[in-house]
């Protein structure tokens, strides 16, 4: 499908596309192109319906904790690695 902006850098998405995807959708910039992602009204249920039963008893607070903590020990890691670099 090929769309071409307005006056005012306006896409119109047609409404087949609308109604499968829905009217929310994230922008991202990438080196080639630009990409349109579709935003859930509740993210936490796309993420459930995408990842089946694997956060189904799982509260929303608890994904977010969860997710914070391997993002945290990550950058310990890496900058364990990096110290560990340096001192050889």
């Amino acid at each position: 499908m090929s769309k071409t902006t307005d006056e005012r850098g306006r896409i119109y998405l047609p409404k087949d596309v609308r109604e499968r995807f829905g009217d929310r959708y994230r922008i991202v910039e990438l080196p080639s192109h630009v990409a349109l992602f579709p935003v859930d009204e509740d993210p936490l249920e796309g993420l459930r319906a995408a990842v089946g039963d694997a956060f189904a008893e799982t509260e929303g607070d608890e994904l977010k904790a969860e997710a914070r903590e391997a993002v945290s020990r990550e950058v310990r890691e890496e900058a364990n690695d990096r110290a560990q670099d340096g001192e050889a």
